[in-house]
């Protein structure tokens, strides 16, 4: 498909509905044909008070925003990642599709200042990882759960307490780094790389310390990013999975049986942290908070990995108090009890929904 003389013709200007949404606290705009653009807030979506978008209109918006080799890309895929900036106000995460023939956009707003670990809720012990000189650190959740920002956080406090070299490859980049004490380099695909895997291939050339991954997307990047954790770089990327077991298992299932025993025995050796987490709507109704799973490397946690006993991982950080760890659904209880997310919400998200509500009923929590 062609865009060929295409011109604005709707009554707000891309630039328009991103600063609405922003000034609406809202974390992304949608935009598609029919419909007026929604916000989502607080988990919510809301119609903006605006005629529906037309065909006419999504390529009028979206079209002028994109440089030539971002609509060749568009053209060609029928799907684009990109990023998007307003001086003054945000960056944004893009991405445009087709459907139904038509095009569709979604941005994530990102706000310029990197946030403050201390804000986030996020569990203390995190930061220690953050001064470990090897390993692989991996922050996992759905989509918008907040895994962009937590690793910001991370990547901030090494910039600011760690005189070291850190690449971070992103699709797209979304935060943006400043140098303090250590030295950062930001690749971006399609605009400095061709994909994660060709990235990581040559990124050891560059003598990294610290090696951040937006998303560890196939097994040639996975396999990469744990070879790197083992020979001395501390690797930190994401995953889309729900809970730390999940994301062991993740892992392992995407390569071929005669490859597993081996990636098992480099997982035990490397993984250091899984940092699961959701953000679920505060009790008060004004914002939301982080509710977060937390395993670390305990010889056990190894052990199991080795082993192939995934299943008994879970118990493992049930009891793991003593080493900093937690389930979620032991972090949803306590957020409970704390009077900070309603118990609606503990349910809807709970893993294990019979042993929550004898937790809630008995009014106990580890």
């Amino acid at each position: 498909m062609r865009f060929d003389n295409v011109s604005p013709s709707y009554e707000y200007s891309i630039d328009d509905l991103l600063r609405i949404c922003v000034e609406s606290d809202g974390s992304d705009l949608h935009l598609v044909a029919g419909i007026s653009p929604c916000i989502r807030i607080n988990g919510e979506m809301i119609r903006l008070d605006a005629p529906p978008l037309t065909d006419a209109h999504m390529e009028g918006l979206i079209i002028p925003m994109l440089k030539d080799y971002q609509r060749e890309a568009l053209e060609k895929d029928y799907e684009l990642d990109f990023s998007y900036s307003i001086p003054g106000c945000a960056r944004f995460r893009g991405n445009i599709m087709f459907q139904r023939g038509t095009l569709a956009a979604a941005f994530r707003a990102v706000p310029f200042r990197i946030p403050d670990f201390d804000e986030l809720g996020l569990p203390e012990d995190i930061k220690r990882l953050c001064s470990l000189p090897r390993g692989l650190i991996l922050v996992t959740g759905p989509t918008g759960s907040g895994k962009s920002t937590t690793l910001a956080a991370m990547i901030d406090i090494i910039n600011s307490t760690r005189a070291c070299n850190i690449v971070t490859i992103e699709d797209p980049i979304e935060f943006l780094h400043k140098h303090k004490k250590s030295t950062v380099r930001q690749r971006e695909l399609g605009n400095d790389t061709h994909s994660f895997a060709s990235a990581l291939r040559h990124v050891l050339r560059h003598d990294p310390d610290v090696i951040m991954i937006g998303e560890m997307r196939d097994t040639e990047s996975i396999g990469i990013a744990l070879t790197a954790a083992e020979t001395g770089h501390l690797v930190l990327s994401t995953l889309h999975t729900q809970t730390a077991p999940l994301t062991i298992t993740r892992i392992i299932d995407s390569f071929s049986n005669e490859k597993r025993m081996q990636i098992r025995q480099q997982l035990s050796n490397s993984l250091r942290a899984v940092i699961s987490q959701t953000l679920v709507p505060s009790a008060d109704g004004k914002g939301r908070v982080v509710a977060v799973e937390y395993m670390v490397d305990t010889p056990a946690i190894r052990s199991m990995i080795r082993d192939g006993k995934e299943h008994q991982i879970y118990s493992a950080i049930q009891t793991g108090h003593s080493a900093g760890m937690q389930t979620l659904d032991q972090a949803l209880i306590r957020l409970y009890f704390e009077n900070k997310i309603s118990q609606k919400a503990v349910l809807e998200r709970c893993i294990d929904r019979s042993e929550v509500e004898r937790q809630l009923q008995n009014k106990f929590f580890l």
